[in-house]
């Protein structure tokens, strides 16, 4: 079965040259970046807005671990949930792709990656965003 986004329009495909990236979008009117994307400003009400991709890498600056299977979540438990700055100037809420606390920390390097999250009821991976430690910074 073929894989498919958890929702359309958040990230490209990890096929892409260069690999995954999120797509926020820029405000014409206040040129403020948003994610996601979308065609209205969420800062200024104007538009129109330009997809832009951003956050191969970042910064993780908040994190926890997540035990508890919150309701609707369909992926595995614990997995890592934190805030990543990034050179763009966004700060991004995400799915973190280690759950270990110990190999966590502020400050740490991250890059983006695009997986599968759970199998849907038609067999078909749902793919999301979240983001891993570098490998040369753990």
């Amino acid at each position: 079965m073929p894989a498919k986004p958890i929702h359309d329009g958040l990230f490209t495909s990890p096929d892409e040259p260069g690999g995954p990236r999120l797509l926020a979008a820029r405000c014409s009117g206040c040129t403020q970046l948003h994610f996601p994307a979308s065609d209205v400003c969420p800062y200024c009400g104007g538009g129109p807005c330009a997809q832009e991709p951003v956050g191969a890498a970042g910064t993780l600056s908040l994190y926890t671990v997540v035990n508890a299977r919150p309701p609707g979540y369909r992926g595995p438990v614990p997995y890592g949930f934190g805030v990543v700055d990034l050179p763009e100037g966004l700060r991004v809420v995400t799915r973190l792709e280690e759950a270990r606390l110990e190999h966590l920390r502020t400050g740490l390097a991250v890059e983006l990656r695009v997986t599968p999250l759970f199998t849907d009821d038609d067999g078909n991976e749902v793919l999301s965003f979240g983001y891993a430690p570098r490998a040369e910074a753990r």
